[in-house]
């Protein structure tokens, strides 16, 4: 009987094991299934303690050309003492590894590990440090030019694409989409009112979410998942982590008094290492909307291969309504 064809496998633990000691020369590392996601995540050990991360990526989520533009994204920050958890060179010093799996050709990295644990009741000296290793992350990505480069993310791509491709997914809540292309287009309003020509462009992480940074024990921080790197307005990535907030405040972990104080604590950080103008600021809480639609997007067109338990006529409804408080909250329109 032939082989059936296959859209995702997940590599064996063990087999991956064997690959790992052979390629990076440490017979004593173990390995394990940390994480079925958007990648595939596996924690490298060693006598208990996790010593390195090793993402293999799907081959319908990343490119072999945009994985290779996150090493270099990353060999950079690294260079530069960017806060990050970065890529690590096997025995004959290549990175990105390579395996064939039923469904095609995958690829893996491992990665530096990320000391300490999520921390998501940030203290101030915690934000303050969010802010200032986030300014460094940016200091070393503006501008930057890499070799193998990520796709754009402008304003098409983060917010008009996605809810074009949203379309068939609101067949039975016709009225939540009306909502969101409504408020998509007075968030392009109200973003062409302000001096977007000068807003700092670069490479973006855009998940900064508490999620995807760690604090050690002696306070280090740690960032680390830059799969979705893209070039665009450094703002977004300030408007992913102001995200977090409206969080703590949705599900009365904070009033909005205190979120508003810890947000302002983070961009002083932040401005005490690189320059946030006034329109940027003002910027954020309609990016943070972009970084809804994006998100929804992509969640919708990999249904089939990650989102699909969650991904429900429900979550839309439910994910609209939250949509509409977060806007009620923080954006004006005129």
């Amino acid at each position: 009987m032939p082989t059936f064809p296959v859209q995702y496998s997940m590599l064996s633990s063990k087999a991956l094991q064997a690959f790992i000691i052979q390629q990076y020369g440490d017979p004593a590392l173990t390995c394990r299934l940390l994480l079925r996601n958007v990648s595939d995540t596996y924690i490298i050990e060693k006598a208990g303690a996790p010593v390195y991360i090793f993402k293999v990526y799907r081959m319908s989520h990343r490119s072999l050309h945009e994985i290779k533009g996150e090493v270099e994204l990353l060999n950079r920050l690294h260079e530069g003492a960017a806060a990050v958890s970065y890529p690590i060179a096997d025995l004959q010093g290549k990175q990105i590894q390579d395996f064939n799996a039923p469904e095609g050709l995958r690829h893996g990295v491992l990665f530096s590990y990320a000391k300490g644990s999520n921390v998501y009741d940030l203290t101030e000296a915690q934000l303050q440090l969010v802010g200032r290793e986030m300014a460094k992350v940016h200091n070393i990505t503006a501008n930057l030019v890499l070799p193998h480069e990520r796709e754009e993310y402008n304003l098409n791509r983060l917010l008009l694409q996605p809810l074009e491709i949203l379309a068939p997914a609101f067949r039975d809540h016709a009225e939540g989409y009306t909502y969101l292309k409504d408020t998509a287009q007075k968030v392009v309003a109200r973003l062409g009112e302000l001096s977007t020509d000068s807003f700092s462009q670069g490479y973006l992480q855009y998940d900064f979410l508490p999620k995807n940074f760690h604090f050690d024990e002696q306070g280090q921080l740690t960032f680390f998942d830059f799969d979705f790197t893209g070039k665009g307005w450094l703002a977004n990535d300030v408007a992913s982590f102001f995200i977090h907030f409206f969080f703590h405040v949705a599900t009365g972990k904070m009033t909005q008094e205190a979120a508003d104080r810890d947000f302002q604590v983070f961009i002083d950080a932040y401005r005490s290492v690189r320059p946030f103008s006034d329109d940027e600021l003002k910027a954020v809480p309609y990016l943070g909307f972009i970084f809804w639609i994006f998100y929804l997007g992509y969640q919708y067109t990999h249904f089939e291969e990650w989102s699909n338990w969650f991904f429900t006529p429900r979550y839309l409804v439910e994910r609209v309504g939250v949509i509409k408080k977060y806007v009620g909250l923080h954006c004006m329109f005129n």
